[in-house]
């Protein structure tokens, strides 16, 4: 062994420093760059040469050489952001995103992602982000990762309209009310022969004792008014004893003008005196203002021209799979034209807090098929077999008439307001409507090695064979971290860490150096053992 071979080593520690002083400063040169991981540099020594010794055979090392540069992976900090599409993750996994041009997919922990003018998810290189598409109007903050990969684009940013359903209604009906619509023959339907779709005013102010009105939703967004008149019934009109019960009728309108339907015959049914009325019937309550029965009468389908405004033409009305009754109202400018011809049209659920239990059907009294049988028997009446009653149930009690509850499902069509992304990566939209629909979910990618990961610049990274293939699926699934919306993830680096290593591989460096100038040293002495 000559001095010759402790200076070798020397460089050789020289090298391998300054490989690590290369690290650190690419270190804190990203101390703030979205997402970036940390490295460390460790070092090996390399192979050594044997002595023969008195003891035997000894060894002596020839220096150091970087081994591996190990990624720091764990999370870095978060800080908060303005905008909603900035995402961090809280955990394991990457984002996944995809150049487009080339068609390569990388991975990253830089969520600072925007829709570009086409309506693409990017990230600042431009690189579309992927994820799966929600189904057509789910709302429900879970989107199911069904297919391959899909980049994340907004297509539209229009929420469509949707037609009314179901309508919800909860009052209170004051039960010291009187009879203002007066008919002896019907009592229980004397809101309806009152009624005049082709005057001015259908029904006069005098002939009802409460109202409300709800807004609701054709096919096309436009808004209708949905009118109910609420009147009690006399117990005097009535051959026989409700028993302590009281009654009120009541009429499901809208406004004439805008009642589409067709009859049977291919009259035009807002030009009869029925037009605007959907539904009539009663509800009754019994000695403490419970409701405890109602019933519900619409139009029947063979009705002409001629028939009508007559209440045999009132049949009971279908009843939902929620067992509450429904009407179909046809609004001009529907695409469907008729009521009783169109097989897609959608009937609207009318719920008064009153529903069958068994879902059996109406309790029809033998030998009543419509309306006009009932006459002024109130055991005729048809009701729920075996009722179920909500919470928020008529009620008749001694206090002033009032609406507690009105909701109905549809809505105008709506404009994307803000973007929202829950914990589970699900990218929803909120439109002017008041609609929030979910939109897509993000991918999130997970590895066997992240060591194996290659990265390529740009807060970017790519799978490679000691990676092991990238496993997608959605946050908080299968060990994969969760997301936070208007947040993104720091560097890891921690500059103190790095200046106390900047610190120690200075001094490494420094040692190695003074190795080298010691060996010149002595090699000097050698040279001059001959001129001495």
């Amino acid at each position: 062994m000559g001095l010759s071979n402790s200076m070798w080593t020397a460089i050789s520690g020289l090298t391998s420093h300054s490989e690590s002083m290369s690290v650190i400063g690419n270190n804190l040169a990203n101390a703030n760059t979205l997402g970036f991981k940390s490295g460390t540099v460790h070092f090996e020594d390399m192979f050594y040469s044997q002595l023969s010794t008195a003891s035997g055979f000894d060894q002596v090392g020839h220096g150091s050489r970087v081994s591996t540069i190990y990624t720091n992976y764990t999370q870095g900090p978060h800080e908060a952001s303005s905008e909603s599409t900035h995402v961090a993750l809280g955990g394991k996994g990457m984002f996944v995103v995809t150049n487009k041009t080339s068609g390569s997919t990388y991975y990253t922990r830089a969520g600072n992602f925007t829709f570009n003018q086409n309506g693409y998810l990017t990230d600042p290189n431009g690189y579309v982000v992927q994820g799966w598409k929600a189904a057509d109007g789910s709302s429900d903050g879970k989107v199911t990762t069904v297919g391959s990969l899909k980049d994340i684009r907004l297509e539209s940013y229009q929420s469509p309209p949707k037609a009314t359903e179901k309508v919800r209604f909860a009052s209170n009906l004051d039960k010291n009310s009187d009879d203002n619509s007066v008919d002896p023959t019907n009592p229980f339907f004397s809101l309806f022969t009152n009624w005049d779709g082709t005057a001015e005013t259908p029904l006069g102010d005098d002939r009802y004792a409460y109202q409300t009105t709800i807004k609701v939703y054709d096919e096309g967004g436009t808004a209708h008014d949905l009118t109910v008149y609420f009147d009690p019934v006399d117990a005097a009109s009535m051959a026989a004893d409700p028993n302590g019960k009281r009654v009120f009728e009541y009429v499901v309108t809208c406004d004439p003008a805008q009642d589409g339907r067709t009859l049977a015959d291919g009259t035009q049914l807002n030009t009869t005196s029925s037009a605007g009325m959907l539904m009539t019937g009663t509800i009754t309550f019994d000695g403490s203002g419970n409701m405890v029965g109602m019933n519900a009468f619409t139009l029947d389908s063979a009705a002409t021209g001629a028939t009508v405004s007559a209440l045999s033409s009132w049949v009971p009305a279908e009843l939902s799979d929620n067992g509450m009754p429904t009407l179909t109202a046809n609004f001009t400018g529907q695409p469907n034209a008729s009521f009783t011809t169109d097989a897609d049209a959608l009937p609207i659920e009318i719920d008064f807090g009153l529903s069958d239990k068994t879902n059996v059907g109406w309790n029809i009294p033998a030998g009543v098929t419509s309306a006009a049988n009932v006459g002024t028997d109130f055991t005729l009446l048809p009701n729920y077999d075996t009722p179920d009653r909500s919470a928020t149930a008529f009620t008749s009690y001694d206090e002033s008439s009032t609406s507690t509850v009105q909701t109905q499902d549809g809505y105008a069509p709506g404009f994307l307001q803000d973007i929202s992304v829950n914990d589970d990566g699900v990218v929803s939209g909120q439109y002017s409507n008041g609609q929030i629909i979910d939109l897509f979910v993000l991918a999130v990618a997970d590895f066997d090695n992240y060591q194996g990961l290659k990265q390529e610049g740009g807060n970017l990274f790519s799978e490679t064979t000691e990676s092991g293939m990238a496993r997608t699926g959605t946050a908080n699934v299968g060990g994969r971290g969760d997301i936070a919306s208007a947040t993104l993830e720091q560097s890891n680096v921690d500059m103190s860490t790095e200046m106390v290593r900047l610190i120690t591989i200075q001094r490494g460096f420094q040692a190695n150096g003074k190795v080298i100038t010691t060996t010149d040293t002595l090699m000097g002495e050698v040279i001059n053992l001959k001129r001495s």
